[in-house]
């Protein structure tokens, strides 16, 4: 008897011994996976900065407001929402390889100086090549948007062009902290390839700061205010967003853009739902020879945050715009609508509405005043 139960107390130890291996193990997998985390997270305004921040109209009981009434999800969505991300049967997938181009770097000294250019290089990010200067959006290269490297969503196609291959920037205008419009590999890379000042929101530079990037190249600008910028006039304009990297919400501001030179003017969107302030907007800045503006991402359960298509053709006729570049869409899986249902709908909706339209595939440069026919590229994957 003995001998069988210390054959029992041996059996016993080694699972004992291989449970607590597994433990280790699974433990080691998760802090490889989110080593990179805590960096990623950046950090929150402090010091003048965060005076600063305090000071603006925006700001109110400690956090930033929107310009009206929002809401980041409506009552009783949750759990539908979730079933249908994780449930629904749209296709949210592109049935195939997205069709990416290589696009050529035009010297400055090339392009005709009154030539507007906008390259579209996925989701968000895009260069508008305006007044022989080059303004960079919302860049994000890496393959996730998500603060690992490892888990969250992934990339849908590649990055048409290589950050040390992009021409030199005048400057990089970042919308807000959201992690698929800030990267910070994609910061880090640009800090060390580059000499452009980033632009961003009040708040946002504390994020870069702790990446490396100098001080004297991060330009924070409330709503409303503007810097000069290889002679293009750059101001922060309104949009109905919120923000926020880990559980402290709304401690940065977020906005949109408006890039005018001597004879042109671009509107950016970032990320926003509808609201009056377009219309406001472009009164005031107005008229646009071309907007990019966020078409994806949406959702019946966050209608105040993200525009459907159908909304960001009506904020174009408010802004007073020529040309529509829809942005956002195709590169990320982040709602729950398919794939190529923005684009659809979208296209839908400026025909009816008689707005000028151009939808490049990524890596595809658009000359504004000579933009190429809607193709329907995306129907064979959609």
């Amino acid at each position: 008897m003995r001998g069988r139960a210390g054959r029992g107390d041996v059996a016993t130890r080694r699972r004992r011994r291989l449970r607590w291996s597994l433990a280790v193990a699974a433990l080691g997998a998760v802090a490889w996976a989110v080593r990179d985390v805590p960096a990623a997270l950046g950090r929150l305004p402090d010091g003048a900065r965060a005076e600063r921040v305090r000071r603006s109209p925006q700001y109110r009981s400690g956090a930033f407001r929107n310009p009206v009434s929002t809401r980041i999800a409506l009552p009783g969505t949750g759990k539908g929402i979730l079933r249908e991300l994780i449930f629904g049967d749209q296709p949210r997938r592109p049935a195939g390889s997205v069709p990416v181009l290589l696009p050529e770097t035009v010297a400055p000294a090339t392009a005709p100086p009154g030539e507007l250019g906008v390259l579209w290089y996925g989701h968000a990010s895009a260069l508008i090549e305006i007044e022989g200067r080059r303004i960079l959006l919302d860049p994000v290269w890496s393959d996730r948007c998500s603060p690992s490297a490892r888990i969250g969503p992934r990339r849908l196609h590649p990055v048409p062009v290589p950050l040390d291959r992009l021409p030199r920037l005048d400057a990089v205008l970042i919308s807000h902290d959201h992690y698929d419009h800030l990267d910070m590999p994609t910061v880090r890379a640009l800090r060390d390839v580059q000499s452009a000042p980033f632009l961003v929101p009040l708040g946002v530079g504390a994020h870069l700061e702790r990446w490396g990037v100098p001080p004297e190249r991060i330009v924070e600008l409330d709503w409303g205010e503007h810097a000069s910028v290889a002679g293009l006039d750059v101001t922060a304009t309104p949009a109905r967003h919120f923000s926020g990297r880990a559980l402290a919400r709304d401690r940065t501001l977020w906005g949109s853009w408006v890039v005018a030179g001597p004879t042109r003017r671009v509107f950016c969107s970032g990320d926003s739902g509808y609201f009056d302030g377009y219309a406001e907007i472009g009164a005031e800045y107005g008229p646009f020879d071309v907007t990019l503006i966020q078409i994806g991402a949406y959702a019946t359960a966050w209608p105040n945050i993200h525009m459907f298509p159908e909304e960001a053709v009506a904020a174009h006729l408010d802004l007073r715009g020529g040309l529509l570049v829809p942005v956002h869409w195709g590169t990320f899986n982040l709602a729950p609508h398919g794939w190529a249902e923005p684009v659809d709908r979208l296209w839908r909706e400026a025909e009816a509405r008689g707005v000028r339209l151009a939808v490049p595939r990524p890596g595809e440069r658009v000359v504004v005043d000579h933009p190429p026919p809607v193709d329907g590229w995306w129907r064979p994957l959609g």
